[in-house]
């Protein structure tokens, strides 16, 4: 299966829209407000599209620009909608020496994604990681808040296969 980075269309409720006016509204007399602001926004819509911020920038009469590069200089704002399941295989010295880089790539080749995409269903988002902390067990990857240790590409199938049964309702564990 061919790596592709899907773009996801943006459907932001009017619900949405106004909790996000109303943090502005509260933090755009504050000196610094663009970080708390887009802190909000992402907790609001779980990503920070460019509609999004252009909202932000025309509320708090800022270059879009601005806004744009803030959000893409920090690692914990994100372009792209998130999967229920997000997976991040950790990068770090020591995982990687152990594998890692083989690791993230099966996790590509099975679902067809590159670090930062989330599949075409919504299921699964990929990161490739800084180091987290984990190194007694490299190379490491996490599905939300499971750590996997001592991982080889084989086992990649197996791990992803379990969240894709859940995912359709069957019950794991």
């Amino acid at each position: 299966m061919a790596k592709r980075k899907t773009v996801v269309p943006f459907h932001g409720t009017a619900e949405q829209e106004k909790a996000l006016r109303e943090l502005i509204a509260a933090c755009k007399q504050q000196q610094g407000a663009l970080m708390p602001v887009l802190q909000g926004a992402q907790e609001i819509y779980g990503y920070l599209p460019i509609e999004v911020q252009t909202i932000i920038a025309e509320e708090l009469n800022i270059p879009l620009a601005e806004v744009y590069g803030v959000v893409t200089f920090y690692a914990q704002f994100t372009l792209n909608p998130r999967g229920a399941y997000n997976i991040g295989v950790c990068m770090g010295t020591a995982c990687y020496v152990k594998g890692s880089g083989e690791v993230l790539d099966r996790i590509q080749k099975k679902l067809g994604i590159e670090p930062g995409g989330t599949t075409p269903d919504g299921r699964f988002s990929l990161e490739a990681t800084r180091c987290i902390g984990a190194c007694g067990l490299a190379p490491v990857m996490t599905v939300n808040d499971e750590v996997y240790g001592r991982l080889t590409p084989d086992e990649v199938d197996l791990i992803l296969d379990k969240y894709l049964w859940e995912y359709e309702g069957g019950i794991s564990k």
